[in-house]
């Protein structure tokens, strides 16, 4: 069976989706399963073995740089591809509806109209499936493909999953260490009100006896690692990272701490311990929690349907409350 996946971003939706390719693979096999994804996050697909090949799209760089002629070549390039038996829209957006009914195949799948926010993208799919917007995002992506394909991904078969990704070349960093918890702070994020204060990140540094290493990948966020670096002398800086080295040295950490953002779910991903921090997103719907992948949510009431980005709350998540936390997991045996 020739499958085509539509997730194109971002970061944190792609790595959400990506779990359910090793559950088709114990119901199908043989099946050959092909990510369609914006060109800019190729390489946090590439390091999945369950996906046989890869097709870029350039829609993001054609909005920049307001190009025509990028976008065409692209709905062109997948106009021309080998017809699949199902392509899967994961996304639900009018954009990856759009796509998904370009690429040659016998059934075009996604969410019904009532299950997606933008409502109309429903109607470039054959077939569909509801599930409630507000639902846990994990749970969406497993029931639209479990729909699709028809097969039967349970509660147990998302906690016991194996991480996802396989990377050969980890790099070497001076910032590891084997006589302490190695842990990662993630102060950035896409918008203000995911991102925990750098004042509050310092004084958690100072709480835990632990290596603390913090990631970042732009320039705003590397000014915020030398902030709380200010605070906490003793805290590490990591080097600028790909997204493989990013997958790599997370898949290496003791416990991952940071808002809502990719390289925080990606810990998720790789079965590594983390603490999620919410304020204007849903806490609740963005991570699936398990015994070492828990949450903390400000008290703010969210509407998954409608982000109120100017909503602060993750601000007034106490400190100790992430340290108490900390400490837990990272007393939990083999960690």
């Amino acid at each position: 069976m020739r499958i085509a996946i539509v997730k194109l971003s971002a970061l944190g939706d792609i790595v959400h989706a990506m779990v359910v390719v090793q559950f088709i693979k114990q119901y199908l096999p043989n099946s050959t399963i092909d990510w369609v994804v914006e060109e800019d996050f190729r390489d946090i697909v590439m390091g999945n073995p369950d996906i046989n090949q890869i097709h870029t799209v350039g829609i993001k760089r054609a909005k920049k740089d307001r190009s025509f002629r990028v976008l065409w070549q692209t709905l062109r390039q997948l106009k021309k591809l080998k017809k699949y038996d199902i392509v899967i829209d994961m996304q639900g957006l009018l954009k990856s509806a759009i796509v998904s009914s370009i690429i040659p195949s016998e059934k075009t799948f996604g969410f019904d109209k009532a299950s997606l926010r933008e409502r109309f993208a429903a109607n470039f799919y054959s077939d569909t499936c509801h599930i409630d917007y507000s639902e846990n995002v994990i749970k969406r992506n497993a029931f639209v493909i479990a729909s699709a394909l028809g097969l039967v991904i349970s509660h147990t078969d998302i906690l016991n999953k194996q991480p996802f990704w396989s990377f050969n070349n980890e790099p070497e960093s001076c910032c590891l260490q084997n006589d302490k918890p190695n842990i990662a702070f993630v102060p950035g994020a896409s918008f203000a009100s995911k991102i925990y204060p750098v004042e509050k990140f310092g004084q958690l540094a100072q709480m835990l006896d632990a290596n603390i290493i913090i990631l970042w990948g732009n320039k705003e966020e590397k000014l915020m690692a030398e902030s709380i670096q200010n605070i906490a002398p003793k805290v590490n800086i990591a080097d600028k990272l790909s997204l493989s080295g990013l997958t790599a040295i997370i898949g290496q950490m003791s416990l991952v701490v940071g808002g809502d953002t990719g390289p925080t779910h990606m810990a998720w991903a790789l079965n590594i311990p983390s603490i999620t921090l919410f304020g204007s997103t849903p806490g609740r719907r963005n991570t699936y929690q398990t015994e070492i992948n828990q949450i903390i949510e400000s008290e703010s009431s969210v509407n998954p349907e409608k982000i109120n980005k100017n909503d602060m709350s993750i601000q007034t998540i106490e400190v100790e409350k992430i340290a108490s936390k900390a400490k837990e997991l990272l007393a939990q045996p083999d960690q």
